[in-house]
């Protein structure tokens, strides 16, 4: 191996193009930008805009709302917390709340609460304290000898009343 040899492999670095300096370089004139107007100078912003036409999302009405008082909650089905009690990351016999499922890696953070839903089937007998459950999880866990308790989720943000 001789040291005068030694290089990148092919490909390995890229020029950069040097645009706007004469025909040769293929980039030359007007530098790939085509010709005059707004979209060949710096500064362009035209997302939306059709040449002075009423735009599209000016011409469709408005639709529905959102509700910023709206809870946010993490689902997790039954199936997902027996999975977790199999793998030994989850303990049945103490109380399941958002600390216990962010410990045991089946959420990764509680939002608003914990709700859980009745997807999959559970086999052992689980004490929950959640901020919501659906029917159909709640028979499930009762009918196996568990307890559900229902905690209260977070206050979101009330606006003042003016006396």
């Amino acid at each position: 191996m001789k040291l005068n040899l030694v290089r990148d492999n092919e490909g390995a670095r890229k020029e950069r193009t040097r645009v706007a300096r004469g025909y040769g370089s293929g980039k030359g004139r007007t530098a790939g930008r085509g010709v005059k107007g707004q979209t060949s100078r710096s500064g362009v912003a035209i997302n939306g805009f059709e040449g002075g036409q009423m735009p599209i999302y000016r011409r469709l009405p408005k639709r529905g709302f959102n509700n910023i008082f709206r809870l946010d909650f993490v689902e997790v089905n039954l199936s997902r917390l027996q999975a977790a009690i199999d793998a030994g990351s989850l303990d049945a016999s103490k109380e399941i709340d958002a600390v216990a499922l962010m410990e045991a890696g089946v959420i990764r953070r509680a939002k608003d609460g914990i709700r859980i839903l009745g997807k999959g089937e559970l086999k052992a007998k689980v004490n929950v304290r959640v901020a919501g459950i659906s029917a159909k999880a709640k028979e499930a866990i009762e009918a196996l000898g568990g307890q559900v308790a229902i905690e209260e989720a977070p206050k979101a943000f009330q606006p003042q009343k003016k006396a």
